[in-house]
């Protein structure tokens, strides 16, 4: 796994370990996501004129995603994840890619995020695992938070197997893709389908 575009363009990241305390929650079959579907996220944020100068990394895993995001100029992310073994991976990436100073580790569940980080943020990202019981409820609870604001736009990747809801909070889903196994939803306030 490799950051793909910008400042660390084809630094390499280390990926989630399939340690007994990741084995709890993530499945051993537990996948980052792909080069080829970052690319296409960020390529879809970029012809829809999205703002990444803040983000926000949910179920950030090996924080490639936010990682990304940072090497293609935002100014600061904020990642959440509740494995410990997942937030130590997410300082080593940060550091291997030289953007620690841009980057904040908050090991805790997504669920607490929302009473405990100060919004908005430009671009939240989620990856969740994708058996994940309770995640568009979370992600509803998110959208009409205030960790997003006017402009803000919500990235999904869920399995393309689930269908995700239309609107999460006042964000109403504007683009969706399939790669495979994987699907990526895009959310954005006051947009039509």
């Amino acid at each position: 796994m490799r950051v793909i575009a910008g400042r660390a363009k084809g630094h390499r990241l280390k990926g989630l370990p399939h340690a007994r305390a990741v084995a709890r929650r993530r499945p051993a079959g537990a996948r980052p996501t792909s080069d080829l579907v970052r690319g296409a996220i960020f390529s879809a944020l970029a012809a829809m004129g999205a703002d990444v100068s803040r983000v926000l990394d949910l179920y950030a895993g090996s924080g490639a995603l936010g990682i990304e995001a940072l090497s293609r100029g935002a100014g600061r992310c904020d990642f959440v994840e509740r494995e410990r073994v997942c937030c130590r991976l997410i300082r080593e990436n940060l550091e291997l890619a030289g953007l620690t100073e841009r980057g904040r580790v908050y090991c805790m569940a997504v669920e607490r995020a929302v009473e405990r980080l100060r919004g908005p943020y430009a671009l939240v990202v989620a990856d969740p695992p994708y058996e994940e019981a309770n995640v568009f409820i979370v992600l509803e609870r998110i959208g009409a938070s205030t960790l997003v604001g006017p402009g803000s736009v919500l990235v999904l990747e869920h399995s393309a197997r689930r269908d995700p809801p239309d609107s999460l909070g006042p964000l109403r889903c504007v683009w969706r893709r399939a790669y495979g196994d994987s699907a990526v939803s895009i959310y954005r306030e006051g947009a039509g389908a």
